[in-house]
């Protein structure tokens, strides 16, 4: 576990010190930014919380909430405050009384000084080193003018400058969305935000607007908020992954296949497989899934169309038995729900396991599923690039399953990933004397040579099966092609294989 920089403060939420390249500058005040349910209080609460950890003590100063309201947001995360102070300003009628008010000064004046006075003396009586301030927005509406408000913000700054403090100022932004007053005095701004898609869980994310002297990761990172508190994804940098891992062929367990294939797919590199629904493709993934964990090979398969429970079942039907492969840990099959989970958290998901898990293999079932977890499509290549480049880097062979739209003739995906990948495996329906059967072509490998015929191949009980190649066929990827050989040798194989 890498040391804690002793200059930085962590933040107490997983992956935002990533994020922050190790932590906060201590003795710097910083602004937490975002709209009301974007998770403000619970990360503020997770700041003190590590502080009380590390023996720093906290000091929680709350406008907009009460004392109750703050207990019940830790007791819904199961957190313990009693290492926290906490100092409620939310009846703040009661703090400032109206005979306080005279005519040589103005009363937002007065009520503004007798806050922070309060606010100071309850700063040196404790002592702290972490000061979470919950809202700024309560003091913008005290000092009702913005000449007065930076001056108060300034004095807040100058007063904490002093006194070993790491300062986050909240602002939920209801009183001045675009007010930069603040943003232009702190040493960092942090920006939260809600998503709502028109299907599905909110989204969040959050960015780093400013953080003086630190080569923060820039972007839009995806956050969730979840009992234990919130937790960051954050957002892949394939540059920072640069191993050389050993180059070996990965195969299929099935010898027609890997020599379809120029002897099987690298490891390393990002592989497609393409065609319509139900020719095959998925089955031909879990093939190399399984095949990689019968060698000794960790796997994974993200299943976002089909259930844990369809997928065995399925498999089993064809003789490929995943359970003992589970049962030893060398394949994990992860059903992902596009609608409840973000991209940064699936990408977030893949990234821990290979990491830690030393995978080999990783099926994506389907990119459909994929597309549709994206609230933005256009980011999808992006954010798919650097996720295999990460995975090339690491050694790892991704396959990826795309469903094509459309059955025979003419088809069409709901995006082009063809540059993408590495190698490209079509498979098509073909029609012969009435009866459809299945082909499976490569279109392109990269970094090697492989077959450019159009191989029959079939899905039995007995498992898949790769004929010879066609040879005597024009037009298969049609759908409808036409023979060009011996009508009786089609018929004679056909019982063949009814009779095996």
């Amino acid at each position: 576990m890498k040391k804690q920089d002793e200059s930085l403060c962590s933040s107490g939420v997983p992956g935002l010190d990533e994020v922050l390249s190790g932590g906060l500058p201590k003795n710097r005040v910083y602004l937490l930014q975002g709209q009301p349910g974007t998770g403000k209080t619970t990360m503020a609460l997770q700041f003190l919380l590590e502080g009380a950890r590390k023996k720093e003590k906290g000091l929680y100063i709350s406008f907009s909430e009460s004392k109750e309201e703050l207990l019940a947001v830790a007791d819904s995360h199961g957190w313990d405050l009693k290492d926290i102070c906490l100092l409620e300003l939310s009846p703040i009628q009661d703090q400032l009384r109206p005979e306080a008010q005279n005519t040589v000064f103005h009363p937002a004046e007065v009520e503004m000084n007798q806050v922070t006075d309060l606010i100071f003396r309850e700063v040196e009586k404790e002592g702290p080193l972490r000061v979470v301030f919950d809202s700024v927005s309560e003091m913008r509406m005290l000092a009702e003018t913005a000449l007065r408000y930076r001056r108060q913000m300034l004095s807040l700054k100058q007063y904490f400058s002093g006194k070993n403090c790491t300062v986050l100022l909240l602002d939920d932004l209801t009183t001045s969305p675009t007010d930069l007053q603040v943003q232009s005095i702190v040493h960092g701004v942090l920006h939260l935000q809600r998503l709502h898609p028109e299907f599905g869980d909110e989204r969040r994310r959050m960015n780093i607007v400013k953080l003086r002297g630190v080569a923060f990761v820039g972007g839009h990172h995806d956050y969730v908020l979840r009992r234990g508190g919130m937790k960051v994804f954050p957002r892949m940098i394939a540059a920072e992954h640069t191993d050389c891992p050993e180059h070996r062929l990965i195969s299929s367990g099935i010898p027609e296949f890997d020599k379809l294939l120029g002897g099987g797919l690298d490891s390393g590199t990002s592989n497609l497989f393409l065609g319509p629904a139900g020719t095959g493709k998925s089955t031909l993934a879990i093939q190399f899934a399984a095949a990689a964990a019968a060698r000794g090979d960790k796997a994974i398969i993200f299943a976002f169309e089909e259930s844990v429970n369809t997928l065995f079942i399925r498999s089993s039907a064809i003789g490929i038995h995943l359970q003992p492969y589970i049962d030893s840990g060398l394949l994990e099959i992860q059903k992902v729900d596009p609608a409840q989970i973000s991209p940064g958290e699936f990408v977030d998901s893949i990234r821990h396991r290979v990491l830690h898990c030393n995978l080999k293999v990783v099926v994506i079932d389907s990119l459909n599923g994929y597309l549709h977890a994206m609230p933005q499509e256009d980011f999808l290549t992006l954010q798919l690039h650097e996720l295999l480049a990460f995975l090339g880097h690491r050694g790892v062979a991704t396959l990826m399953v795309l469903a094509q739209k459309g059955m025979m003739g003419m088809m069409s995906t709901p995006v082009d990933l063809t540059y993408l990948a590495d190698t490209v495996i079509i498979t098509r329906y073909f029609e012969v004397l009435g009866k459809v059967k299945k082909a499976v072509s490569v279109l392109k490998k990269r970094g090697g040579a492989h077959e450019t015929t159009i191989r029959e191949f079939s899905i039995t009980s007995q498992g898949i099966r790769v004929g010879p190649s066609l040879q005597k066929f024009q037009g298969v990827l049609t759908g409808v092609p036409n023979f060009q050989g011996d009508v009786q040798s089609i018929l004679r194989e056909d019982e063949a294989q009814l009779g095996h």
